[in-house]
């Protein structure tokens, strides 16, 4: 009843993914079948999305718990960073761009966030289209960041310096990109 959730290939060769449901991240030791689970701190946060950082940390969003969490699996200590807007309820998708700044969506808050790692400091940021619901993450070889806005037919792109969004229509008014 864990429901993992969004696998991740670590840099060392094991997999992490989130035991939604039972509020732990597991890593997987493919070379010798070991599992490991580290509990989370807020009761009930709904790990959802994976990504590490240079230094070996997993980051995850806490999808009903309103935060985002980064666990040092070489001392199973968590930290945990609290939205800093009572309707930011669901973080979602998270990746770091080229300066470690780690970026995130929150779905049905309709917005995109950025945390930096190294203050702690979160700004959330507006799309310009209503409940557009920021989903997947990708960056581009400028550092921009792309998201797909799967209430909507657009994908976004966040220029990381200006923090300005800009909306890209897809052809299909029936698209949904995900």
């Amino acid at each position: 009843g864990s429901r993992p959730h969004d696998p991740l290939a670590a840099r060392d060769g094991s997999l992490w993914y989130t035991g939604q449901m039972t509020n732990k991240l597991g890593r997987v030791d493919p070379k010798t079948g070991a599992v490991k689970e580290y509990p989370l701190k807020t009761a009930h946060s709904g790990p959802h999305g994976l990504v590490e950082d240079k230094a070996g940390n997993i980051w995850y969003t806490g999808n009903t718990g309103a935060l985002v969490g980064k666990l040092d699996p070489k001392t199973g200590q968590v930290t945990e960073y609290k939205m800093p807007d009572p309707e930011a309820k669901d973080p979602h998708t998270l990746i770091f761009d080229k300066s470690e700044i780690l970026w995130f969506t929150v779905q049905n808050a309709n917005r995109i966030g950025r945390l930096d790692p190294k203050t702690g400091d979160i700004k959330l940021l507006t799309p310009p289209t209503p409940k557009s619901r920021p989903y997947g993450m990708a960056l581009d070889s400028k550092g921009n960041v792309f998201v797909v806005q799967f209430g909507t037919n657009r994908v976004a792109r966040v220029d990381p310096k200006t923090l300005e969004i800009k909306e890209y229509t897809l052809p299909d008014s029936a698209s949904r990109p995900r």
